[in-house]
């Protein structure tokens, strides 16, 4: 064999072998599509790395137990991956995530280019263990080439909602067309579906404040009254996941729908949706003599503790939560922005006009209770709601076992 072609083909053998690569975890629901894109493009950049990526569960509570069984053994397989932002202190106190100050010298002045909610949500006990990947909240959907047919204008109260949601589903004669759409599956969401009213009617909760049973039932109350009530809501409540309700509300079979940003790209852009041009998006009603009240959420990027390439996982980290990746997220995949500028940006509000009244939705929203604990936090709520609203337990029962088991975990 010719000796310069020997040569070539070492130092080419050797340059890919030198190649650092990472490995990447997102969720099913996380437009891995999307991610693909921008790492393909962080790859051109830096030919040196080669970003794998692994996709997996389609809701919060599936990839956090993926992610736990993974990070429990000190698997070191994944480098970077996709954390819903109430996971943040326990994947901290776990030592699971890496924490990021020294990768980011200028820390303070670094994490002021952040929404503020994002900038402390993924620092506990004074470290740094995450990145934003983009913002989220809940925000009511509805039809509004139904509403103007009808003469409604979008509900400012969730008295309204249900008012508007009975006259058009009356109206429509339409059997597969219900009112409003909300989750109620033992899932991350319903904790949100809970906390909404929870929160609406006076109830406090966190470390520091103690779980409030009356507005609790209240709450109860009224999820169980969209049911069985006033039966805007479907009688397989109990059942719905968050992309359930995404996926109805895109095939014409709803007139409101209770949902984060993400749902606003796959209504214009998917090729099986019934509703494109035909949707708005407001905040969440309120109670009546009450203030509007959403529901935090948001993706957050972590390091791996194990990872075997911590540096380049931080550089990559870094790049994601930058702002070229976030305006690309909120053309491509309608997740809202975590720099504030953007919320201004006329490519995204092309895409995306409802984002030019969405920035103080975000920045109003409540944040679940913070703990490390949150993964019990979690099922104690989501388990008793669905059974309330799955008709297992009473609303009484169901509030007297949550308060039950959520005092003593909180202590």
């Amino acid at each position: 064999m010719n000796k310069a072609l020997v040569l070539a083909t070492a130092a080419l053998l050797s340059s890919a072998s030198a190649a650092t690569t990472l490995r990447v975890f997102v969720g099913g629901q996380e437009r891995p599509d999307v991610m693909k894109s921008i790492f393909a493009d962080y790859m051109k950049a830096h030919p040196d790395v080669d970003v794998q990526l692994e996709v997996g569960g389609a809701t919060s509570d599936a990839q956090q137990q993926y992610l736990s069984t993974v990070l429990t053994s000190g698997d070191s397989s994944l480098d970077i991956f996709l954390l819903d932002i109430v996971r943040i202190a326990q994947y901290a106190q776990s030592g699971w995530a890496e924490p990021l100050d020294k990768y980011i010298p200028n820390k303070n002045t670094y994490l002021r280019d952040f929404l503020p909610a994002y900038a402390a949500a993924n620092t506990y006990n004074g470290k740094l263990y995450a990145l934003p990947a983009f913002a989220d909240t809940m925000f009511l959907y509805y039809r509004k080439d139904l509403l103007e047919k009808y003469k409604i204008k979008p509900p400012r109260t969730w008295e309204e909602m249900v008012k508007a949601a009975q006259t058009i589903t009356a109206g429509e004669k339409n059997p597969n067309l219900q009112g409003f759409s909300y989750q109620a599956a033992p899932i991350e969401g319903t904790v949100c579906s809970f906390l909404i009213p929870y929160w609406g009617n006076g109830g406090q909760f966190s470390a520091k404040q103690p779980f409030d049973p009356v507005a609790a039932k209240k709450s109860l109350t009224f999820l169980n009254d969209l049911v069985k009530t006033s039966k805007v809501s479907p009688s397989n409540s109990a059942e719905i996941k968050t992309d359930d309700t995404r996926r109805l509300f895109q095939g014409g079979n709803y007139v409101f729908a209770q949902l984060w940003a993400y749902g606003w790209n796959r209504f214009q852009e998917d090729a099986d949706t019934q509703v494109k041009g035909k949707v708005g998006v407001v905040p969440l009603p309120a109670f009546a003599g009450s203030r509007r009240v959403s529901c935090l959420g948001g993706w957050e990027w972590a390091v791996s503790s194990y990872s075997k390439n911590k540096a380049a996982a931080a550089d990559l980290v870094k790049y994601l939560a930058g702002p070229a990746v976030s305006k690309t997220l909120a053309i491509e995949a309608s997740n809202l922005p975590v720099h504030p500028s953007l919320y201004k940006d006329a490519d995204i509000l092309k895409v995306n006009p409802w984002f030019k009244d969405a920035l103080p939705v975000v920045t109003s929203a409540r944040q679940r209770p913070v703990s490390p604990k949150y993964p019990q936090v979690s099922s104690i709520i989501n388990s008793d709601v669905n059974a309330a609203i799955a008709g297992v337990k009473s609303v009484d029962d169901a509030v007297k076992d949550m308060q039950g088991k959520l005092d003593p975990l909180m202590k």
